[in-house]
């Protein structure tokens, strides 16, 4: 199949409905037939995955109240006419309404492709657009995203959930890639403010005149409000802080020290700065900076969390061979050694890019995940090393990590995993204790 939506083909003609059905099919795309508005109406609804394609005419209720009853509904989805002989008027009306576009009877094969692909292409981006927002408005799902076991994770998930509800300025400090937007939406969504508004804006993206203006006002761009004005009640996330000119900090403190106990405007304020040796406290003047950190969140540096390395390699080489797909690559108990010995100064970022790579090469039935660590453009020689931590590290990591693939790939089953990995049960059972791992993560 070329795509997993549907089309939705509406048309009290049957031969009508036939024809387009098996042509979209026959392109590759999944077809529902309906032979009425009022039986399509039953099944579609406002995050309904696909598009719809209706005739206009039809008895009962017609094409354009049916486009009517669908905007309504869902005004973002596509919806594809098909008008007879000199029904171009009332196409054109439908445009008007929100119609994706038209086609006449009988129709070009070749346009009802094209216009299905643009359509759905469309309707994806939707889809993708409102599962993101859902995802940053849910903290339990934002939180879930912060994957790892080692105690650093398990503090700094705690952390969030108290940081949140206390609910006061926050300032964000690590390491370039190591996921400080996440963390500042899950303090957002996590927080008494998660149905309110979360602006955000880079520091480091405009001049001063720019920033000042976009963030404390005026701004000439009809009726929009400087963020500090839209933010009352919500968060103002603050990307690359120690970006802010002395002045600007200045009037950001005046803002702060202006609010009671319990800010109007919430800053989140995330630090980027780690050049030259230089930290975020160097960066910023001190009473900004002492203001922001009452509340502080470090995010942990990747080589610090231990197997949570191997974790995240194998849940990204998982996610990039379905969307490639091909199998994951398996690590070998060396690699997966180098793996955490690898300095990982680009964090978790670096390590997504080197598990799609590994993925790439592993389709080519080429390549090893120790020469892609030797080939980053960073510099990761050393990751090679065989020193550093006690063996009993390397093996209980590994062992780790190969229980939780084998689970994963047999789905939870218990008696294939101790076929496969030859454990008895009470052997594996009591691995998976020692390791955290839960049958029902897997099911």
């Amino acid at each position: 199949m070329q795509d997993t939506m549907k089309i939705a083909i509406v048309d009290d003609e049957q031969d009508m409905r036939q024809s387009i059905s098996q042509w979209l099919a026959l392109s590759g795309y999944e077809t529902e037939t309906y032979a009425s508005a009022e039986d399509a109406l039953k099944a579609i609804g406002p995050d309904f995955p696909g598009i719809v394609v209706s005739d206009i005419k039809m008895p009962g209720m017609g094409g354009m109240t049916f486009l009517k009853k669908l905007m309504n509904m869902d005004s973002a989805l596509p919806v594809i006419m098909i008008t007879g002989h000199g029904d171009v008027p009332m196409a054109v009306e439908a445009m008007q309404m929100g119609a994706y576009d038209f086609m006449e009877k009988p129709f070009n094969p070749d346009r009802m492709t094209d216009l299905a692909k643009r359509a759905v292409q469309a309707r994806r981006l939707t889809m993708d657009n409102r599962a993101l927002r859902r995802e940053l408005s849910d903290g339990t799902v934002l939180i879930r995203k912060l994957v790892g076991t080692s105690a650093v994770m398990e503090r700094l998930r705690e952390d969030i959930l108290d940081l949140a509800q206390a609910d006061g300025h926050v300032l964000i400090d690590g390491e370039t890639g190591t996921g400080k937007s996440l963390v500042a939406h899950a303090l957002h969504a996590c927080g008494p403010r998660a149905g309110k508004k979360f602006l955000t804006i880079s520091c480091a993206a405009y001049s001063d005149e720019e920033l000042a203006a976009k963030i404390f006002g005026p701004i000439d761009e009809g009726t929009a409000l400087p963020l500090v004005e839209e933010a009352r009640g919500a968060t103002l996330c603050l990307e690359d802080v120690e970006a802010l000119s002395p002045t600007l900090q200045a009037r950001l403190l005046t803002l702060i020290n202006d609010q009671a106990d319990i800010p109007e405007v919430r800053v989140v304020a995330i630090c980027n700065h780690h050049e030259q040796d230089r930290s975020c406290e160097d960066a910023l003047r001190p009473d900004l900076y002492y203001r922001l950190a009452a509340m502080k969140v470090v995010i942990p540096p990747l080589r610090t969390r231990g197997e949570d390395i191997l974790t995240l390699f194998n849940r990204f080489a998982e996610q990039f061979a379905e969307e490639y797909g091909c199998p994951a690559p398996q690590v070998a108990a060396k690699e997966a050694a180098q793996l955490l010995q690898a300095p990982w100064p680009g964090n978790v970022r670096q390590l997504i890019n080197i598990a799609e790579r590994a993925v790439l090469q592993s389709r080519r039935g080429s390549g090893s995940i120790v020469s892609l660590l030797l080939d980053d453009t960073t510099d990761m020689s050393h990751a090679i090393s065989t020193e550093g931590k006690p063996l009993k590290e390397y093996v209980e990591a590994f062992e780790r990590m190969l229980i939780d693939n084998t689970m994963r790939r047999h789905k939870g089953s218990i008696a294939a995993v101790m076929e496969e990995l030859s454990l008895p049960r009470r052997t594996l059972n009591e691995k998976m204790a020692k390791y955290g791992l839960s049958r029902s993560d897997y099911l």
